[in-house]
């Protein structure tokens, strides 16, 4: 089924989410105007030349041979269009040849993009992630050889941190830098699962690593992180011979098989130290905290992909006798028990969408912000939310992807119908970037204490403030907002108050009690923000605000008070109750 960009249910998120205010401030110029044309733009791309790849690339996929890495059928292609059509520099600084877009605008037209054909966006997302890299921490030479580079697009970034004995614990690794004597190092190590490590697609890919100096202590305190290019880039801008790094295999993966996930050598590569010596996991956090709002709106577009083809399939399958149907034999769409899944698919996918969109306009105002207390209020948000995003919204996307092969029926099992692959490309998601429950730890153990809880208790009180105010047919959202809030706010003071294992144990269900009203409250604000409109796009949002209250929201206080029981079942009785 071809893919429609969801250009209206965008722009509704980014009005919700402030980014009109960013734009009568520092983006004077991308009026309502330019940001319609600009997702629509960036919708047509996606329909037209990514999402006909798809298929190719789950079916064929990236191939390797001969030592090297060659891309899915018409990825490489794809990609030059992409970078000629300027979507890869759209939040780069101009100094760098960006067109010095929003990020919110950025995470906009990478859902598209990644909902299209998630296996191709891996590619230039883990390259935005290197640009922030290298704009925050990289030295003048980095800034003035590679980093316009990398934001035209001409070249590809990639991240390499995991290693076969250290996945989520960085304190592991063990791959080396070595000092050459002439102010370089030179690498030796292996670095796994590493997105698009190689491929045929660009002239060179910049490699940001992480590895010890001989001296360095133990532990993350002795990690620095280092820029490795596939081909040398010698002093006036041109590219030397390659460097002693390849791929030494790759992947055969449960999806994403468009996207080669290389095994990477170290064989003595040259490399340039980034920022400061042993400040490597700090440096690196720049691009996974891009990497992990990005995979978030990820989760948004498989699951708007999946719920695309679904709700198609649900229009033309007919099967039995329906309630709100006068076919004999009805379509799919007819069974209450369809369309209410149908419309649950649809109100998490716009829940997510706007609590990640949200995310990226608090980025914006972190940088941009009139003064620091505004700066400050921002970036606060912005840090309890990304978390959040990351891991609810992938979670959203397996989940949504999962409806819909069961839409489907049997044809769902079926790979022919593409409903499978959905789900098989969705489920990485809640795995890369930072596993989900270490998203959860990282919410109760930091996020949520920050200020002391004041953040969160600010958060709260503005949901409390917006649930006063739904009255009319968004009455039962308000009142199920108002108890999810209560909810959200009890399971936080127990959160504060029990550290430990307790927290610990609570800490996947509360970002998922946190997710729930958060993107209820999104949802809420969008039906309010159209409740004039008389057209049938606009009466949904009520009704989308209904369906999510009634099958999501009015579960939140049973959701805080099971999180909020001991953890001592999980460690004295564990061991019998698992036979271990």
């Amino acid at each position: 089924m071809s893919y429609r960009a969801p250009i209206r249910d965008l722009a509704l998120s980014l009005r919700i989410a402030g980014h009109p205010a960013l734009v009568s401030g520092a983006f004077a110029d991308l009026d309502d105007d330019t940001v319609s044309a600009v997702l629509e733009a960036a919708g047509a791309f996606a329909e037209e030349q990514l999402a006909p790849l798809n298929r190719k690339g789950d079916q064929v996929g990236a191939r390797y041979e001969n030592g090297a890495v060659i891309s899915a059928p018409g990825f490489a292609d794809a990609y030059q269009a992409f970078v000629a059509g300027g979507w890869n520099s759209l939040s780069a600084d101009p100094e760098h040849g960006g067109q010095g877009l929003t990020k919110a605008m950025e995470l906009a037209v990478f859902e598209m993009v990644q909902a299209a054909n998630m296996a191709f966006g891996l590619c230039p997302m883990l390259t935005q992630g290197a640009i922030e890299a290298l704009d925050l921490h990289g030295s003048e030479r980095q800034k003035r050889l590679v980093l316009p580079k990398l934001v035209s697009g001409e070249w590809t970034g990639t991240m390499n941190l995991t290693e076969p004995q250290a996945g989520s614990d960085l304190a592991a690794v063990t791959t080396r830098a070595e000092p050459d004597g002439n102010g370089g190092y030179r690498l030796y190590g292996q670095k796994i699962f590493i997105t698009w490590g190689d491929h045929d697609a660009a002239d060179n890919i910049c490699h940001l690593v992480l590895a010890r100096l001989p001296d360095s202590p133990p532990g993350v305190k002795g990690i620095s992180l280092f820029l490795a290019t596939k081909r040398e880039v010698l002093d006036d801008g041109s590219l030397g011979v390659a460097n002693d790094l390849r791929a030494g295999s790759i992947e055969h993966k449960l999806g994403i098989h468009g996207s080669p996930t290389c095994v990477m050598l170290f064989e003595g590569a040259k490399a340039e130290l980034v920022g400061e010596i042993n400040n490597g996991i700090a440096h690196m956090f720049v691009m996974m905290n891009a990497a992990r709002l990005q995979v978030g709106v990820q989760g948004v577009g498989i699951a708007e992909r999946a719920f695309q083809q679904a709700l198609a399939f649900a229009q033309e399958r007919k099967q039995g006798r329906a309630v709100w149907s006068a076919e004999n034999p009805a379509p799919l769409y007819g069974h209450p028990d369809v369309r209410r899944s149908l419309l649950l698919m649809k109100a998490k996918i716009e829940a997510a969408r706007g609590i990640c969109l949200t995310t990226g306009v608090l980025a914006d105002q972190a940088r941009l912000a009139q003064n620091e207390a505004e700066r400050a209020t921002a970036k606060a948000r912005q840090e309890l939310l990304t978390p959040i995003a990351k891991a609810w919204s992938t979670d959203i996307g397996v989940e949504v992807a999962s409806m819909g092969v069961q839409i489907h029926g049997g044809m769902g099992f079926i790979e022919e119908t593409g409903a499978a692959q959905h789900y098989r490309d969705a489920r990485i998601a809640p795995i890369y970037e930072g596993t989900n429950g270490i998203q959860a730890i990282d919410l109760v153990g930091r996020k949520v204490s920050m200020q002391d809880g004041a953040v969160m208790d600010a958060l709260c009180a503005e949901m409390h403030a917006t649930a006063e105010t739904l009255g009319g047919e968004l009455a039962p959202v308000g009142s199920r907002l108002e108890a999810g809030v209560a909810a959200l706010e009890r399971a936080t003071d127990w959160v504060l108050q029990n550290k430990g294992p307790n927290a610990l144990a609570a800490a996947t269900p509360y970002l998922k009690l946190a997710g729930d009203v958060i993107g209820g409250w999104m949802l809420a604000k969008q039906a309010q923000a159209v409740a004039d409109g008389a057209d049938d796009w606009s009466r949904s949002k009520a009704a989308l605000a209904r369906v999510f209250a009634s099958q999501v929201l009015a579960q939140a206080p049973g959701l805080a008070e099971g999180l909020m029981e001991s953890a001592d079942d999980l460690e004295a009785v564990g061991a019998q109750a698992l036979g271990v």
